[in-house]
């Protein structure tokens, strides 16, 4: 007993705990389990994301400079080269180059595509001859965005020969318009076996392969270099579903000789302003035909690529002027059907 007799002081009670008290082990186990299982939820969009960006990222440009011819087995990039910024929209071709293999149709596309209002699609579709059964939305986002007033563009020579392909584009649209470079027939088939002797070393001559029957003089109309240059045959089956106003035929001569002369007939078919004139050309004489002092969102000049301009194989005179009797009976008719003389004879 303390001293005075007062009872000795009981000690205080217990402050009591500061901050919240804690979470039972049930209640923290399904907290962290929620936490755990919205961290995965983030990680995963995170993933699928960056999985998408791979897969919708602009494609690598393919192995082929400017104006070559892939090697057989180069994948194709249809959506190389890319178009000058990233607005507009992927419409159908309001305009079709359908043909002719070797008659010069990458040669105008290269100048066309100098024109501020024209987008062309990089390489060839073969949309109306090899791959329709892709439908037309496949189709579309193969070709360029474009903006309003320019016009999309896209070129397959196949196309001209193909039978199906007049009644395909006109199902696409009936206003399409399309456009021929044709060349002497007896030309375009010694420069379609060039092309393709490049390739195969091997393969018979040219006079063998063009008759049936040499001693009696009998083309072999099945070859396809021979047949592809009947261009009344290919032209009525295209009169069939268009008509020929809707069609515009570029000599394949007169785009060497005069390729703005040609040029400003094409802009006008397609009701664009005459912007590509004799300022944008010159003369290479080493390839012998005209290039352009600037290409395409370039500053430099630009020729098509060394399997342009290849040098013929020596061909026996008798047989080419064989073949220019054979020819002549259809030049004369497509000289008709077109009302335009090409002066191939």
């Amino acid at each position: 007993m303390a001293r005075g007799g007062a009872p000795p002081a009981s000690p205080p009670p217990p402050l009591p705990p500061s901050g919240p008290e804690p979470l039972p082990r049930r209640a923290l186990r399904k907290l962290l389990l929620v936490l755990g299982s919205l961290l995965m939820s983030l990680y995963a969009s995170y993933c699928l994301a960056g999985a998408a960006h791979v897969l919708t990222r602009e494609p690598a440009p393919i192995p082929v400079a400017p104006g070559e011819e892939a090697a057989p087995g180069t994948p194709r990039n249809p959506f190389w080269p890319p178009q000058p910024g990233g607005e507009g929209d992927k419409r159908l071709p309001q305009a079709v180059i359908i043909g002719v293999k070797k008659g010069g149709t990458r040669a105008l596309l290269e100048f066309l595509r100098v024109h501020p209002d024209v987008r062309a699609a990089g390489a060839e579709p073969h949309f109306f001859d090899r791959n329709y059964e892709r439908g037309l939305t496949w189709y579309r986002e193969l070709m360029p965005r474009t903006l309003d007033g320019q016009i999309t563009m896209e070129k397959t020579p196949s196309y001209f020969v193909t039978k199906e392909a007049p009644a395909r584009i006109s199902a696409m649209s009936k206003d399409t318009k399309l456009i021929v470079v044709v060349r002497d027939p007896v030309t375009r088939a010694i420069s379609d076996y060039t092309q393709t002797l490049s390739k195969k070393p091997d393969i018979p001559t040219f006079e063998s392969l063009t008759f049936k029957n040499r001693t009696t003089g009998l083309i072999d109309t099945s070859w396809s270099a021979i047949q592809i240059g009947i261009y009344a045959k290919h032209l009525e089956n295209w009169l069939l579903y268009f008509p020929i106003g809707q069609i515009l035929f570029v000599s394949g001569e007169r785009l060497i000789s005069d390729p703005a002369g040609e040029l400003g007939r094409v802009q006008d078919f397609l009701g664009l302003k005459r912007i590509i004139t004799d300022k944008h050309f010159y003369f290479n004489k080493t390839k012998g035909f005209p290039c352009l002092k600037k290409a395409e969102g370039s500053s430099k000049p630009h020729c098509l690529g060394k399997t342009k301009g290849r040098t013929h194989p020596s061909i026996d005179q008798k047989v080419v002027q064989r073949l220019r009797e054979f020819y002549r009976p259809f030049n004369m008719k497509f000289y008709q059907m077109t009302g335009h003389d090409f002066g191939w004879d």
